[in-house]
C-alpha cells in the first residue's frame, strides 16, 4: 500500500470544459504517454467545485459520472425526462456525460465533488464517510478527502489524520479494510480495467 497526503494549498484549479466554471482538482490520472495532458487524454479525474448559478453542465462523450453535495443544499439535476434529486447533501448521482443536464438550485449555492472516468477505463464509487465503522476496499486507488474538520482513518494497522480540506491517496495492490474513526469524508474508489 502507498499512502499520500494531498494537501489542499497544492490542488490545482482548471476551468470547467465549457468554461461556465472553474474546478479544483484534487487528484486525476492520464493515459500513459500522453505530452498533453487534457479532457481527451483523461482517465479520471477527483474534483470539487461551486455551484453558484443555474445552468448547463459540459458536454463530455464517453466520461461516466459521480456528483454529490458537500456544502449547501437544494441541487437538482434536469435532463430530457430525468431528474436526478440532490437535495440532501451526500447524495451520490450517476450520470453519463453525454446527458444534456441543466442545474436547478432551489436554496444558493452549493458546493459539489465529482469523479468522473473515462468509460471502460475505469470503474468508480463515490460515497459519504459519515459514521465510524469498517468497510472493504478492493485493489485500486482510493482518495479519502476531508469535508469538514480533521478526519481519522485506519488501514492495515496504521492511523491517519486527515487535515480538513486535504486528501489521503492511497493505492491498493490488494483488497484491505478502512476503519473511519471520526469526522466527515467523501471516499472516491477507482478501479482500473482493461
Amino acid at each position: 500500500m502507498k499512502a499520500t497526503l494531498l494537501k489542499s494549498e497544492d490542488y490545482t484549479r482548471s476551468p470547467w470544459k465549457n468554461g461556465g466554471g472553474v474546478f479544483t482538482d484534487i487528484a486525476d490520472a492520464h493515459r500513459p504517454g500522453v505530452t498533453t495532458k487534457d479532457w481527451d487524454s483523461l482517465l479520471w479525474r477527483f474534483a470539487s467545485t461551486p455551484i453558484v448559478a443555474p445552468g448547463p453542465f459540459s458536454h463530455m462523450p464517453g466520461i461516466d459520472r459521480l456528483q454529490m453535495v458537500t456544502g449547501g443544499r437544494g441541487l437538482v439535476l434536469r435532463a430530457p425526462g430525468q431528474e436526478f434529486d440532490e437535495r440532501e447533501p451526500f447524495t451520490t448521482v450517476r450520470f453519463t456525460g453525454e446527458m444534456e443536464i441543466v442545474t436547478e438550485l432551489e436554496a444558493g449555492p452549493v458546493e459539489v465533488v465529482n469523479l468522473m472516468a473515462r468509460r471502460g477505463a475505469a470503474e468508480i464509487e463515490l460515497l459519504a464517510l459519515k459514521e465510524p465503522g469498517e468497510r472493504p476496499l478492493p485493489a485500486g486507488t482510493h482518495l479519502i478527502y476531508a469535508v469538514s474538520g480533521d478526519c481519522c482513518i485506519q488501514v492495515e494497522g496504521e492511523e491517519y489524520v486527515i487535515p480538513s480540506g486535504c486528501t489521503l491517496k492511497m493505492e491498493l495492490s490488494a483488497a484491505s479494510k478502512l476503519s473511519f474513526v471520526s469526522g466527515l469524508a467523501v471516499l472516491g474508489s477507482i478501479r482500473l480495467v482493461g
